[in-house]
């Protein structure tokens, strides 16, 4: 199973969205991570055939998906960022509906309904109104619906977005579970959900892959450029302004920061084994910069 996307855009207007993308997958995980504006939704929204690339072609298993026509959807599970529900609808019903939309046969929607409620652990809930549902809940069954026909592709578009950690940990188990034997594309901004689940990190910005990288080896670019210096709380003060720190940590009247930098901040620094974040901050420190200074004005 190979999924292929060349020479792919999506122009609107002067701004180009999606610039010039090619990827392939095959099984396994891939997490998505961009800053917002990035483009990561318009390129999922085109991978799921919601919108039409401006220029270049996605294959699915060697043929392009408009010649594959709604064969191609049969294989597609989608869970878009603003998943609409119906409110009045119980999380049954609502699966019943999905399953009847996407050409399941009573039989086996039925049995899918069933298995996957109760694989999300949502079935002593099953027969309570939606809009009863905290917002786990109906990722969940967000997830559960995108299911429901065993794609071979599935498309999550931040499904983890205002989850408080506990329910966070729980989808990413979810996400493990489903994943075999299937392509998934999990997109976020959060960079822990797709570090404890994700087999290969792509990276984008501008509408433009910056990186596609195995989870093993996705840091090797940065080894020697992260830093660690214990200072006083006014070189903290300082340091903040004049590098990107990834973290900083009070110890008895010092403050221990975690830089990333091309050089050295100080003598006394020293080099510190990368992580995802990191990297993140090192390829978006200045959309993150310019997001600290706004928080700062207001």
């Amino acid at each position: 199973m190979e999924l292929q996307l060349q020479q792919l855009n999506k122009q609107y207007g002067t701004k180009r969205a999606v610039d010039n993308i090619n990827a392939r997958f095959v099984p396994g995980i891939y997490g998505l991570l961009g800053a917002n504006g990035a483009g990561k939704t318009t390129l999922m929204r085109m991978i799921c055939g919601v919108l039409r690339a401006t220029s270049g072609a996605i294959y699915f298993n060697g043929k392009m998906i408009q010649e594959l026509g709604e064969k191609y959807y049969t294989h597609l599970g989608y869970m878009p960022q603003d998943f609409g529900f119906y409110p009045d609808f119980t999380a049954r019903e609502f699966m019943l509906y999905m399953a009847a939309v996407k050409g399941l046969d009573k039989k086996k929607a039925k049995f899918r309904t069933e298995e996957l409620l109760q694989m999300v652990h949502l079935q002593d809930v099953a027969n309570k109104k939606i809009k009863c549902y905290s917002g786990g809940m109906k990722q969940r069954l967000g997830i559960a619906q995108a299911e429901l026909n065993n794609p071979s592709i599935l498309i999550l578009d931040e499904p983890t977005a205002g989850l408080d950690p506990k329910e966070r940990v729980r989808f990413r188990n979810l996400i493990s579970n489903f994943a075999k034997k299937k392509i998934v594309i999990l997109s976020t901004h959060i960079v822990s959900d797709v570090s404890y689940v994700a087999d290969t990190i792509l990276m984008m910005k501008n509408g433009r892959f910056l990186l596609q990288e195995p989870m093993d080896t996705v840091t090797d670019n940065i080894r020697g450029k992260v830093w660690e210096v214990l200072v006083d709380e006014q070189k903290a003060a300082e340091y903040s302004e004049q590098y990107s720190i990834v973290n900083l940590h009070h110890e008895n009247n010092m403050v221990r920061l975690r830089i990333v930098s091309e050089d050295a901040p100080t003598a006394d620094a020293v080099t510190a084994e990368p992580s995802l974040e990191d990297l993140f901050l090192y390829y978006f420190r200045e959309e993150i910069w310019e997001e600290k200074s706004h928080v700062n004005k207001i």
